[in-house]
């Protein structure tokens, strides 16, 4: 009987299956209950990912990042200062409802313009809202407009505002990718994320609050939030700001830092405890969906180092073959999927100048690479030369005596010259030439007089 050997049958089974199996999965989008949604990698500015990031919703409380940031840039233009003792005025609560949040601060009172930051970024406060609105730019309308000229400079397209809180419905909305403009200015001042940082604030005006001190809602953040549950809390985020109203639903701004990376995640539109019976608040876990989505699958990776050539160029007058190979100014990585195959990375490059002339110092700037990712330009580099260009002498020479005869007035005083040196070559030759018959004739003419005197005039008579 034929004995079968099950071990190489298994082999071939499992490389023909390996073989049909496809190289690399690719990276599932999350799953998000959001209607909108945007992370964005902080380093580069680049979208991770986005959901309806363009689509106008909105904003709620995220609005209150754009008051913030004008107040923060009156702050640095000198209008005003964070210590500026700033009285509430009498229309501060003026369209605001009495439930909606508040610091409970009212007409008449009197704190810093930092301390109003503090209740509207932490306590979501609209009336502290309208109080730094009034301050800055006299009047809240007038400060609209100033939300809207600002929205306009950092390229938001998707953005009208209506008030500095966010309370407004129709005709007041922005959308995720314009929130990530606003967000992104605002986090360059040191004080916006201190602020939106801090878990709980004590104000130093007892009215405020009733002397309770204002807790931060982000749950991301602190448990002390009224939105927490288990789970929310998420290592190595902060900021930035919370919202909600029945026609933005659940939204969140928040960053996160982890292994050297750093993202921003603003979600919209999201659902929760008061508006569908569900029994978590839908932004706060939707943004740890995208912190674990992007943490777990993407990797700061080297494209690039300054060892790696990437463009050859021809330098004129160099010496030896005149080929210079350029190089990154510095070493280029950017956050990709852990899968990805970093061969499918692309690189142009190109030079600056079509024409480069030696000498040129090492480190010089003389190319750019760009470097793109299907189709997406993921960023660019500056390319210089690791070495510096000698001049060769004698091709530089042979240049500008070229240059010189190429010139229509040098060639013009070259050819008179030519003129003249030839003219005055043949009246040397006709002055030679006739200088020479002089003398011969002379010559003659003595040779004659020395025979007379020697024959006498008789002898030379009888000749004739």
């Amino acid at each position: 009987m034929k004995k079968f050997k099950l071990l190489p049958i298994i082999l071939i089974i499992c490389v023909i299956f390996s073989l049909s199996a496809p190289m690399a999965l690719a990276l599932d989008d999350p799953t998000l209950d959001a209607q909108a949604a945007i992370l964005v990698d902080l380093d580069s500015g680049r979208v991770l990912y986005e959901k309806n990031m363009n689509e106008q919703r909105s904003p709620a409380s995220l609005t209150k990042v754009m008051t913030a940031l004008l107040v923060l840039e009156a702050v640095e233009n000198g209008q005003i200062s964070m210590d500026d003792m700033v009285t509430a005025p009498p229309d501060c609560w003026d369209g605001l409802e009495e439930d909606s949040s508040n610091a409970g601060i009212m007409p008449g009172i009197q704190t810093t313009v930092r301390e109003y930051l503090y209740c509207a970024l932490i306590a979501s406060a609209n009336e502290a809202c309208n109080v730094l609105a009034s301050y800055v730019s006299g009047s809240v309308s007038a400060f609209v407009d100033l939300m809207n000229q600002r929205a306009a400079e950092l390229g938001c397209v998707n953005t009208h505002f209506l008030d500095p809180n966010g309370l407004h419905g129709e005709g007041h909305y922005s959308s995720a990718y314009d929130m990530y403009l606003i967000t992104r200015e605002a986090a360059k001042y040191p004080e916006f994320m201190e602020i939106c940082n801090t878990v709980s604030y004590q104000p130093q005006e007892q009215s405020i609050k009733g002397g309770q001190a204002l807790t931060n809602s982000n749950a991301l953040l602190t448990s002390q939030s009224i939105y927490y549950r288990d789970g929310y809390l998420y290592e190595g985020a902060s900021g930035v700001k919370t919202g909600y109203t029945r026609a933005a639903g659940y939204c969140l701004i928040s960053t996160a830092d982890k292994y050297g990376v750093r993202v921003l995640a603003v979600v919209m539109g999201c659902n929760g405890w008061l508006n569908a019976n569900i029994e978590e608040y839908r932004s706060f876990s939707d943004s740890v969906t995208l912190y674990n989505w992007v943490f777990n699958n993407f990797f700061r990776r080297p494209v690039l180092t300054t060892a790696d050539p990437v463009l050859q160029v021809s330098v004129d007058l160099a010496e030896g073959d005149g080929n210079l190979i350029l190089y990154p100014e510095h070493d280029i990585s950017y956050l990709l999927p852990a899968d990805l195959d970093i061969s499918q990375v692309q690189v142009a490059a190109s030079p600056i100048e079509e024409q480069l002339t030696a000498p040129i110092k090492a480190g010089t700037v003389l190319g750019r690479a760009t470097i793109s990712l299907n189709g997406e330009e993921l960023g660019s580099v500056n390319l210089v030369n690791n070495v510096s260009v000698e001049l060769a002498k004698g091709q530089f020479f042979m240049q500008r005596l070229k240059a010189v005869f190429s010139n229509k007035w040098v060639i013009i005083v070259f050819a008179v010259i030519l003129v003249l040196a030839v003219l005055y070559i043949m009246l040397v030759i006709r002055y030679r030439r006739a200088r020479r018959e002089y003398l011969r004739r002379k010559r003659i003419a003595e040779q004659r007089r020395r025979e007379r005197e020697s024959y006498g005039d008789d002898y030379w008579n009888e000749g004739e």
